[in-house]
């Protein structure tokens, strides 16, 4: 066991990864070492039986008065709870849908039924296309003029300078991520939120990758929206977001006029994928788990403390070894600086793909290419191949950090 291992302030990572399946899962005679969790995270047993039991004993659709209804509803009622704490949200704050992008699309379009030809929305080069995409959409359909934040290479940061320039009077909607899922750059979001607000601009933070490695609190972040999702952080694929609920109930939203009018669920269209969003909930329910706390939210918050210093170690572990390795290259904020334990880097003279498929002969999994974050591998300089991406989530220990930085060494 690694000193980091050993602290009694860590999470006790056998523990952790006793919760998981998949890690029993071996390759050419290896176990798997998956830093994929940007792309999706590994599911602990918990969240499978939570979303199983719901499917085999309480299946039924919503607000009817026999029992598996009533049982639905509590359900769905309790993983808005466990949002609600994870989130810094009120319960009729919490919104589910597909996924962060079909939400997103789908706010765009009712904040846009209020806006006039002219009006802004500034986006920033660091985002994931989901926050991009259904803004210049939406651009397009209202007449509206889209500014873009520009990222500074050298360092993989926003230009603040130029972000203060671009929020002006005429901004309507200021679109941020919350961390950048290509390189791992953590965001200034109060910074952000404050530029908005004092132009009189809504936010819009796409926190997908960011919640899965801080918790934020979106009522003292101040934040209008935020959107997230828990297959990023131990759940199954579905979509949150959590939204000031004055805001939310004054949307223009599209929907069915039968369909409930009140916040949370007229963001809601259709039949919701309740067992996914039961298995959700159970993904924060693991969370707390790990931690001892009086509630919900404190345990939550112990959690992601105490991870987020093993994150940092990992990250620091796996960027050092690939710093002193010839022909590797790597991007993004350095070990110490704001940011998830997410490393991006290239090998000279081999593509991202190659690189990537090598690995996994070695049982390392690790993800390849641009992550639907185009501008920002444009700006390294590094379209169309982009970069090899790995992430360190709860379950990774410091032997698979070492097996990932021999498994690079022996490419060159």
């Amino acid at each position: 066991m690694s000193p980091l291992e050993a602290r009694s302030d860590v999470l006790p990572v056998d523990r952790i990864r006793a919760a998981f399946p998949a890690l029993g899962r071996r390759e050419n005679g290896l176990p798997v070492a998956y830093f994929d969790g940007p792309g999706g995270t590994q599911v602990p047993s918990s969240v499978v039986d939570a979303v199983a039991d719901y499917l085999l004993h309480h299946n039924a659709n919503t607000h009817w008065e026999y029992p598996t209804s009533a049982e639905t509803d509590d359900a769905l009622a309790e993983a808005r709870r466990a949002f609600a704490d994870l989130l810094g949200a009120q319960t009729d704050e919490i919104a589910f849908g597909a996924n962060m992008t079909t939400l997103t699309f789908h706010v765009a379009r009712a904040l846009g039924r209020d806006w006039r030809a002219g009006d802004e929305i500034v986006v920033t080069d660091l985002d994931h296309q989901a926050n991009i995409a259904p803004w210049h959409d939406l651009a397009r359909e209202r007449d509206l003029v889209v500014r873009t934040v520009p990222m500074i290479p050298a360092s993989g940061t926003l230009d603040w300078h130029a972000f203060e320039s671009l929020v002006t009077r005429r901004t309507r909607l200021v679109a941020v991520g919350g961390a950048s899922n290509a390189i791992g750059t953590i965001n200034d979001l109060p910074r952000a939120v404050g530029l908005a607000h004092s132009a009189g601009a809504l936010v819009f933070v796409d926190g997908v990758h960011l919640a899965a490695h801080a918790m934020v609190d979106c009522a003292a972040l101040g934040c209008d929206l935020f959107a997230c999702s828990p297959y990023k952080f131990y759940g199954p694929h579905v979509g949150v977001l959590a939204g000031r609920r004055a805001l939310i109930e004054k949307l223009d939203v599209p929907r069915l006029p039968p369909a409930a009018n009140d916040s949370p669920e007229r963001l809601e269209t259709g039949t919701l994928c309740h067992e996914g969003i039961v298995g959700a909930g159970a993904a924060v329910d693991f969370l707390a788990s790990l931690s001892p706390g009086q509630d919900r939210t404190t345990r939550l918050r112990n959690t992601f403390a105490t991870a987020h210093r093993r994150g940092e170690a990992l990250f620091a572990a796996a960027w050092n070894g690939l710093a002193d390795t010839p022909g590797v290259r790597l991007f993004g904020p350095p070990p110490g600086a704001q940011r998830t334990p997410t490393l991006a880097f290239v090998v000279e003279g081999r593509s991202s793909t190659e690189v990537a498929q090598r690995l996994a002969e070695r049982a390392v999994f690790v993800s390849h290419g641009d992550f639907y974050a185009p501008n920002v591998i444009a700006s390294l300089g590094l379209a169309p191949d982009g970069v090899i991406r790995a992430g360190c989530a709860i379950y990774t220990t410091a032997a698979e950090i070492d097996r990932l930085v021999e498994g690079v060494r022996a490419l060159i």
